[in-house]
């Protein structure tokens, strides 16, 4: 067996495999050969447990910062029904942080299970909604961008109907990781000391396994690429029709055609944000369908690829909070006040930070009103002519 995380299973192996984080999803494999020689903690394994730990604290303070930011600072001034998207997918990011990250680190470490068969069944649950959350939040991101860049006149309710995709993304991970409470348990070995968290015995067949891995693999990736290929393919046909249809090679606020400054600029960042999934996950789901349909790749596959490609996979929740900082003035603003409290630069005994926020706060909300207004009288938004 091995100790590796998995990201939605895991079974035992045969001693000749090594410790690589597919060599778990195997339920069906044959009894290994004596005698049997318990996995170790490898050099790979350490050095993945310290990249992760790495990750882990920078994940930690820059979603952390990015949350603070949106919710209580000066990322306060976005538009209304932004603000819940990069809550959420800081949220997303930070539960990934605090139970993928750290679970694979202890579990690389200690190799075997320690924690019992409860733990074994709540912790692969969390794992595996973590990983949902994250793909469906940034599915729901690139909804509203293609419904703010196509049918900008519905904006009025796009609060609402943001808060109603977040809510079913959420509702969703729940129901699609809830499987995981009852497939896996805490396994000891026959005839040796080892205990296991696993999947060996859930599934008769090892086409059973490989159709539960392959509906993950749909619904973790597949799917959210797809729904986010076709929104931002039609944004971007829509915006280079608008472009021709001008006879302009950029886009400037200056009537109905046109994609306001502030619109296009989210819109960056939302194609960077889910690039950085894309380019960080592929690899190592890839070499996870390779494995479901060739196991024998195993024991021909270095164990530190297995390694490079899930710490790589894992660069992603790192990413989201430094693309939103490089888009996001305010977010940097935010950044600097703090290094600035820290440094002892203030000397108002008023906790100026506190003060900073309330008013950058305010200034914020005047700010997204006049946006509001000035959007509403660019797009032709007959209610703003009713109502002045």
């Amino acid at each position: 067996m091995t100790g590796n995380l998995s990201l939605w299973t895991s079974t035992p192996a045969g001693p000749s495999q090594n410790t690589s984080v597919f060599s778990l999803f195997n339920s069906s494999a044959p009894p290994s050969p004596p005698p049997w020689e318990a996995p170790s903690f490898t050099v790979a394994a350490r050095c993945r447990v310290a990249a992760t730990l790495v990750l882990f604290v920078f994940a930690a303070i820059s979603n952390l910062s990015v949350l603070i930011s949106v919710c209580w600072g000066r990322g306060y001034r976005l538009a209304a029904h932004l603000r819940p998207l990069i809550a959420s997918l800081a949220s997303a990011d930070l539960v990934m942080t605090f139970v993928v990250m750290p679970l694979d680190a202890v579990w690389n470490i200690t190799v075997q299970w320690y924690a019992g068969d409860v733990m074994c069944k709540l912790l692969c649950f969390l794992k595996l909604f973590a990983m949902h959350s994250a793909a469906f939040i940034l599915v729901v991101v690139s909804l509203d961008r293609y419904r703010a860049i196509l049918h900008p006149l519905d904006s009025l309710d796009a609060g609402l109907r943001n808060r109603r995709m977040l809510l079913v993304a959420w509702t969703l991970s729940v129901l699609l990781a809830s499987p995981q409470l009852f497939i896996f348990r805490a396994i000891k070995a026959d005839g040796v000391d080892f205990t296991q968290c696993v999947t060996h015995g859930s599934f008769r067949h090892r086409w059973q396994e490989t159709a539960y891995n392959m509906f993950h693999f749909v619904t973790l990736y597949v799917f959210p690429l797809l729904v986010m290929t076709f929104c931002y393919t039609r944004i971007l046909t829509k915006i280079n029709g608008r472009m021709r249809k001008n006879g302009e090679h950029c886009l400037r606020r200056s009537g109905t055609d046109m994609i306001p400054k502030a619109r296009m600029k989210t819109l960056k960042m939302s194609i960077v944000i889910v690039s950085s999934f894309v380019i960080c996950w592929t690899p190592y789901y890839l070499l996870g369908i390779w494995y479901w349909f060739q196991p024998a790749m195993i024991q021909h596959t270095p164990e530190y690829v297995h390694h490079i490609l899930f710490v790589f996979g894992n660069l992603n929740t790192c990413c989201d909070p430094v693309i939103y900082g490089f888009y996001t003035p305010s977010f940097r603003a935010d950044l600097a006040d703090v290094v600035a409290c820290c440094r002892g630069r203030r000397t108002n005994n008023a906790s100026p930070c506190s003060v900073d926020r309330l008013s950058s706060r305010n200034a914020g909300a005047a700010r997204e009103m006049e946006s509001d207004l000035s959007s509403n009288q660019h797009s032709g938004n007959p209610n703003f002519r009713l109502n002045k």
